[in-house]
């Protein structure tokens, strides 16, 4: 079958997938330079407490994951700090690696104790792009401008502080508050590449296209660019390599992504 006469619910997927690519690529750069790829998986494995949390309380589960990623990003900005990080004994890949994999066990937990729910755990784990309607899609289109707008407003104090976040401070940077705010954003792009890729790969969505565009950019502004492409190109190739396969679209698009990243090994000089 030609791409050209694919029904209207790939079309919506891909659109979704392309939406949430634009800002999945440069949020990407912004965990890859702050070397925050445990963030972003502690904060993807926590979102299936806001399935139980969406379910529990009557709220739309969208917005159930992003409470929840807003607390657990708060948390995680209180345990980056200073004064915390040096009366503790456990490094930290130790202590979020902890966290990652309690909150995602306790989120399976309590969804097995609610029988009545019926929820189908795999698609929240794995994703399901392809259900994604009209609706979602309006959503999504909003969500991803305001968080692309919200990038755009933290985007040089956030270079700031990945370059020193001591010298940052000095020069005025508000770095806990900018961090916050950097949580909130990421907890938006996880709600939304949830419907994508499901909780346990959001994270390489971001993170994999970041590291795939390092080695080719000289300024931090070509790096989200060049990311942003490189999602994008993942979401098309791997709807493509589902629809003629039959396999799972977001496991597609990882995979996908990860084969780019293999790619662009051979050139892989940091260069900035």
């Amino acid at each position: 079958m030609n791409i050209e006469f694919w029904p209207d619910f790939v079309w919506r997927a891909w659109i979704a997938g392309a939406l949430i690519a634009l800002v999945a690529g440069p949020m990407g750069c912004l965990v890859v330079w702050q070397r925050m790829a445990y963030f972003g998986h502690t904060l993807s494995h926590s979102a299936l407490l806001g399935v139980v949390i969406g379910l529990t309380f009557g709220l739309s589960i969208d917005v159930g994951i992003f409470l929840v990623c807003i607390a657990v990003g708060s948390l995680l900005v209180l345990l980056q700090s200073k004064t915390l990080a040096a009366n503790r004994w456990l490094p930290n890949d130790t202590l979020l690696g902890i966290m990652s994999h309690s909150l995602l066990a306790l989120g399976v937990l309590l969804l097995a104790l609610q029988p009545n729910w019926r929820v189908n755990l795999n698609s929240y784990l794995f994703g399901d792009i392809l259900l994604v309607s009209w609706h979602d899609l309006i959503s999504v289109a909003i969500v991803v401008f305001i968080a692309l707008a919200g990038l755009w407003w933290i985007w040089n104090r956030v270079l700031a502080i990945a370059v020193n976040a001591d010298v940052a401070q000095i020069e005025g940077v508000a770095v806990q508050r900018v961090r916050f705010i950097m949580m909130v954003l990421l907890g938006l792009v996880m709600a939304l590449g949830m419907k994508l890729v499901g909780i346990l790969m959001i994270a390489s969505l971001l993170i994999v296209p970041a590291a795939s565009a390092r080695p080719f950019t000289k300024s931090p502004e070509s790096m989200a660019i060049l990311a942003g492409i490189f999602a994008l190109l993942a979401v098309s190739l791997g709807l493509v390599l589902s629809w003629y396969t039959d396999v799972p679209a977001g496991s597609a698009i990882v995979v996908v992504s990860a084969i780019g990243f293999l790619c662009a090994l051979p050139f892989g000089r940091k260069q900035f």
